[in-house]
């Protein structure tokens, strides 16, 4: 079966954006420009990465 990638409706349409699908209960996660590499991960940890982007962990980082 082909992976559904899905990218935000936030994204601009220059390509280079984040993209999600599942598979097999996981989340994989990749940048349109770059598609051949795929980070996997779980949905509670995606969910708690988000969460902790959203409360401004990582803004260091910047």
């Amino acid at each position: 079966m082909e992976l559904q990638w899905r990218k935000a409706s936030f994204s601009a349409d220059t390509g280079s954006c984040v993209e999600l699908a599942e598979q097999g209960g996981d989340i994989l996660l990749r940048e349109s420009d770059d598609p051949e590499v795929v980070v996997r991960t779980t949905r509670a940890k995606l969910r708690a990465f988000l969460a902790g982007a959203k409360a401004g962990e990582f803004d260091d980082l910047a």
